[in-house]
């Protein structure tokens, strides 16, 4: 039997905490929606980077008959999405629902390696040396930024989902070379208990000094800080910052975004 959720606390029971289904929904406010049924679980939420988007997890039956359900009541422009074989599996079962494309969603459950060893500011290890000097610092970025934050994404991160002023973008941090801003990294759709990491950039010329990570570490460790865990999503091809994110601690999934046809 399918019944509703309306309890952050029971979601997060029935789904074993997953911290994508528990992102997605977004501790069930505004329309944000989630269901239950046996050993499966889906949470939905409109507009979260940048789509309606459906979390699936458990038993692919189970899931299957949720994903109908929750299609029929909120309408074809939401986005199942999961791991990577479930989500194969649901799809085969659902006339109509088509794969889109598959990356990788990663999760810190604590601070970054950098934190934990007292080392938050230090240089990565795999840094290229910059100039003499102090190491460059990284902090919050105000508003006054913001042209320099959208001229950086669009010359070095055009398909980046997170910009200046999109709505669910929250703040950003960012390092400086000088007085050139080099790196920046986003908080941006994130739910109470997760926190997402978004709008990665390094500027070209800066690339190769450890620099992204400097700013993807210092940013991991305020949004655990803030919601207990981090996440973000990446492109499986991207094996950089994978390798990035793996060494500030975060863990991959594979996973699958599957689409209405039609």
């Amino acid at each position: 039997m399918i019944h509703r959720l309306g309890d952050p606390g029971a979601l997060r029971a029935a789904c074993g905490d997953d911290d994508l289904v528990v992102w997605t929904a977004q501790d069930l406010r505004a329309q944000a929606r989630a269901w239950a049924s046996r050993q499966a679980v889906v949470a939905a939420a409109p507009g979260i980077a940048r789509h309606d988007r459906l979390a699936v997890w458990g038993d692919p039956d189970d899931a299957a008959e949720l994903v109908r359900h929750a299609l029929a009541e909120l309408g074809p422009t939401y986005r199942p999405l999961g791991e990577r074989e479930l989500m194969r599996r649901v799809a085969a079962r659902l006339e109509g629902v088509r794969e889109s494309g598959a990356f990788s969603w990663m999760s810190l459950q604590g601070p970054p390696a950098g934190a934990r060893a007292g080392q938050a500011d230090a240089s990565p290890l795999h840094a290229a040396p910059l100039a003499a000097g102090p190491p460059p610092v990284v902090g919050w970025l105000d508003g006054d930024a913001e042209q320099e934050i959208a001229a950086l994404l669009a010359g070095d991160a055009p398909s980046s989902y997170a910009v200046p002023g999109a709505a669910g973008v929250r703040r950003w941090a960012g390092v400086r070379v000088g007085r050139e801003l080099a790196a920046v990294a986003a908080d941006a759709w994130s739910a109470p208990s997760v926190g997402l990491l978004a709008g990665v950039a390094t500027a070209a010329r800066f690339r190769g000094r450890g620099l992204a990570e400097r700013v993807c570490g210092w940013m991991s460790s305020q949004l655990v800080a803030t919601h207990g865990r981090a996440a973000l999503m990446v492109d499986d091809v991207n094996a950089a910052a994978i390798k990035v994110y793996e060494r500030i601690g975060y863990r991959r999934r594979l996973v699958l975004a599957c689409h209405v046809a039609g």
